[in-house]
């Protein structure tokens, strides 16, 4: 109980800075939505589509091979960390000028003819992106938790100054609103017909601002290449990189696709980039569980491979299941049912808020992908890395199969339940195959029941209508109470052993 203590206590660490960082960047989107038209929402959803996707590219399954081999191989972890640095630097350096000098195909093929720029901001984006992620995985494997959450939160800080400051700030002061001193200062720079293009480069910068404070953190390091830790981590990452790369398909192909498969007019008086752009900003609200979902990835990789060599570590990840399905599933009902005021405060306009109802299945859907994370610690330990391939694979199949046949006959509904398919199924496959080959004993009749009680719970809370405000804010959190007071009858006989644990011993 005391190792579970300790994943709660780092993940609340890395929750801290993963939730609050990403809900004041998440809190950007009222100002995308005031400052930005819906065509230039589009770009953006589309954009970082393509970015995701290319940043499984750039690191190549060489994060979670780091971890492997620098906890569980018996090999000298700086040695390890000096091989995954130097490896992700060149490569990052090859990809970043493919695509930088590749900017003038790229900017006319994927629809920004014009602003080969974009590309090359991209470049360095990604490139950045890359050589970091060995530093932020060194701080996790040393437990560093504090030090990685605090870095984190100043990249996001970072990014969010820089967003308010050219979006608006500049705004206004071009428009000649206040400051008026800075004008002619601010006219030197600011080009008021840019819109997402600031975003990108507010990405940029403090990306490149990153860069001395990890490496301070990181260490020194040799740089140099060993064939003996090239090759098997080379061998452990490639099954990761195809998972990887089907496993981000699942993630924003829905958003990348849906402009290219709505169909025009589907929904009258949008074009279909202004349709993925009110598309991508509700697939926003469903941060409140990938936050929870990452924050917990961060905490439990590294918890997962220290704790695999205890007798006991089948019973521990079982209870580490159990507890995530809890508490996901409780937050996806405090979502759900308080959508309307959640969706007031973000969406801000009406014809945003028209694709809310699509929120509760994507909730659904990220606590599958949490489900699968948990899942998966069966083939990253037995060294089976090449099921995860195969098992995002076909949720990649199902994702796509599903936006071409949905997206065109409910429009916004269809993109979400891809989301849902896709990660439901890669969850049923994975639980199969582990149980077979590392069998941890879940309990998966409770999980279920829970599941498919906070989903019911949710789009209950999310339609009761009552003609006052306060008496239907309070009918729909009843809800919210009467699924914990579920799980209390449930695993009273639980609460009663965890309690009695926790009382000191009588000298």
């Amino acid at each position: 109980m005391s190792q579970l203590k300790k994943l709660a206590g780092q993940t609340a660490v890395y929750g801290i800075s993963s939730i609050l960082g990403k809900t004041i960047n998440f809190l950007l989107l009222p100002l995308y939505i005031v400052y930005l038209d819906k065509e230039a929402l589009g770009s953006f959803t589309n954009f970082y589509a393509f970015i995701a996707f290319l940043n499984i590219v750039f690191t190549y399954g060489m994060e979670t091979a780091f971890f492997r081999f620098s906890t569980g191989k018996g090999l000298d972890p700086k040695k390890v960390y000096g091989q995954v640095q130097s490896l992700l630097m060149t490569t990052s350096l090859v990809l970043g000028a493919l695509i930088y000098f590749s900017a003038p195909q790229l900017s006319i093929w994927l629809g920004y003819e014009g602003q080969e720029f974009l590309f090359r901001w991209m470049a360095w984006i990604l490139a950045i992106d890359a050589v970091l992620a060995i530093p932020y995985a060194k701080l996790r494997v040393e437990n560093k938790s504090l030090t990685f959450a605090l870095s984190k939160l100043g990249n996001i800080l970072f990014n969010i100054g820089f967003n308010i400051f050219f979006i608006a700030i500049c705004f206004h002061i071009w428009k000649g609103e206040f400051l008026t001193e800075l004008r002619p200062l601010v006219i030197g720079f600011y080009n008021p017909e840019w819109g997402f293009e600031y975003i990108l480069l507010s990405n940029l910068i403090a990306n490149a601002l990153m860069i001395p404070i990890l490496f301070y953190f990181g260490g020194k390091f040799k740089l140099g290449f060993d064939k003996k830790f090239i090759a098997p981590m080379w061998q452990y990452a490639i099954p990761l990189f195809f998972m990887g790369l089907a496993g981000v398909t699942n993630e924003v192909f829905s958003r990348w696709l849906f402009e290219y498969v709505i169909p025009e007019n589907f929904y009258p008086g949008l074009t279909p980039r202004e349709a993925g752009g009110i598309f991508g900003a509700n697939f926003r609200l469903a941060i409140f569980m990938s936050l929870i979902i990452q924050a917990f990835k961060f905490a439990a990789e590294p918890f997962f491979f220290n704790q695999s060599t205890e007798k006991n570590s089948p019973e521990l990840f079982a209870r580490v299941m159990h507890a995530f399905v809890i508490f996901c599933c409780t937050l996806m009902i405090v979502v759900s049912v308080n959508l309307d005021i959640i969706g007031k405060l973000i969406l801000i306009k009406a014809d945003y808020i028209e694709a809310m109802v699509m929120v509760p299945v994507l909730l659904l859907g990220y606590l599958f992908l949490g489900i699968y994370f948990n899942l998966s610690i069966w083939f990253k330990l037995t060294d089976q890395t090449k099921y995860s391939f195969y098992i995002t694979l076909v949720g990649a199949i199902v994702t796509i199969l599903v936006i071409f046949t949905l997206v065109p006959l409910i429009g916004y509904m269809g993109g979400a339940l891809s989301t849902l398919a896709c990660y439901l199924t890669m969850s049923a496959i994975c639980y199969f195959y582990g149980q077979k080959y590392f069998f941890i004993p879940y309990q998966t009749g409770k999980s279920l029941f829970y599941l498919a009680l906070a989903f019911g719970l949710s789009y209950g809370g999310f339609f009761l209508e009552v003609d006052q405000v306060v008496l239907q804010f309070l009918g729909r959190n009843i809800l919210v109470l009467i699924f914990v007071l579920v799980v209390l009858l449930i695993e009273k006989e639980e609460i009663k052993k965890l309690l009695a644990r926790q009382k000191p011993k009588r000298l």
